[in-house]
C-alpha cells in the first residue's frame, strides 16, 4: 500500500537527516529558537469559513503538479483569501521539502502547518527551526502511544497540532487526546480513493468547541454547500489552488457560497 512505502521511504530520509544534523543538535536549536507560534487554532475558530491554503509540487494521486505561478505570487494571493498555510515537506512523494517551508514563512504573516509523514520527535523539533505553528499527526501512522506523545511535545514547543484521522476507529483513537483541531481526511491514504461522505459520517463524532477541519476532494462550488451543511469550521485545500490561475478569487468565492452568497459557478477537474 502506497502509506506504507510513504513511510518506510520517511524512515530512510530520517536516517540520512539525522547524519547531518543529531537529534540532540535538532531538539537543543528548538529549545533555543524565540520566535513565538501564530495560533493556528485561533485562524480557524473563528466565524464563517477558515481555508488553509496547500502548497506542494506533487502528489501520488496528482504525480508532478502543473505550477501555474511563481511560489512568491501564489503565497501573495493566499496572504490575500487564504487564513492558515500548509506547506508539504514530504521529499520522495510530494517532492516537498523544508526549504519550501522556509521560503514561504519569509513572506507570509499567516499561520503555517508543516504538512507531513511525522513518525519521530526529530521531525517536530525541526518543525519548530523552521518556523511552523502547528504539525499534522495522521492516526493512521502512529500508535495512541506516539499520538500522545508527539501532542504533548509539540504544545510544549507552542505549536499547535491538527490531529488526521480517516474512520470511526482513528477517530475513536484521537479524540482520547482531547485535540484542538480535528482533521477528516477525505481522501483514503492507503488506495487514495476520495469520499466527502467521509467527513458526513465522522462530523457527529467531534465534541463541540473542537474545531473540525475537512481535507481534500473540495473541486466544486457543490462540494462548498455539501460542508457547510456537514458543519465544517474549516478547509484544508491544495489540488484546487495549485491548479487555478487565481487561487484568490477561488477562495473568496468559496467563502462567499458558505456564507450564503452567490456567485458564477466554479469549477476545478
Amino acid at each position: 500500500m502506497i502509506l506504507d512505502v510513504i513511510v518506510e521511504d520517511k524512515k530512510k530520509r530520517l536516517k540520512e537527516q539525522k547524519k547531518k544534523i543529531s537529534p540532540e543538535e535538532m531538539k537543543a536549536l528548538a529549545l533555543d529558537c524565540e520566535r513565538t507560534s501564530i495560533s493556528f487554532y485561533d485562524a480557524l475558530a473563528k466565524e464563517g469559513l477558515s481555508i488553509i491554503g496547500e502548497f506542494k509540487k506533487a502528489s501520488p494521486s496528482m504525480g508532478q503538479i502543473r505550477q501555474t505561478m511563481e511560489l512568491t505570487d501564489r503565497i501573495g494571493e493566499y496572504n490575500g483569501s487564504a487564513d492558515a498555510i500548509s506547506c508539504l515537506t514530504e521529499e520522495d512523494h510530494f517532492s516537498g521539502n523544508v526549504d519550501y517551508f522556509r521560503q514561504i514563512r519569509e513572506i507570509t504573516p499567516l499561520p503555517m502547518i508543516r504538512k507531513d509523514f511525522i513518525i519521530d520527535p526529530y521531525q517536530i523539533y525541526e518543525a519548530k527551526v523552521i518556523g511552523a505553528d502547528c504539525i499534522l499527526l495522521i492516526a493512521a501512522i502512529l500508535t495512541d502511544e506516539q499520538l500522545k506523545e508527539y501532542y504533548q511535545l509539540a504544545d510544549s514547543l507552542g505549536m499547535d497540532v491538527l490531529m488526521e484521522v480517516h474512520d470511526e476507529e482513528e477517530m475513536q483513537r484521537a479524540l482520547k487526546i482531547k485535540p484542538r483541531i480535528i482533521g477528516v481526511n477525505n481522501r483514503n491514504l492507503r488506495d487514495f480513493t476520495i469520499s466527502l461522505e467521509n467527513t458526513k459520517r465522522l462530523r457527529p463524532m467531534v465534541p463541540e468547541g473542537t474545531v473540525f477541519v475537512s481535507e481534500s476532494g473540495v473541486t466544486e462550488d457543490r462540494h462548498i454547500a455539501f460542508l457547510k451543511e456537514c458543519g465544517v469550521d474549516a478547509l484544508l485545500i491544495g489540488g484546487a489552488f495549485m491548479l487555478s490561475e487565481h487561487p484568490k478569487e477561488l477562495a473568496q468565492h468559496w467563502k462567499n457560497i458558505y456564507d450564503g452568497g452567490s456567485g458564477n459557478e466554479q469549477t476545478l477537474d
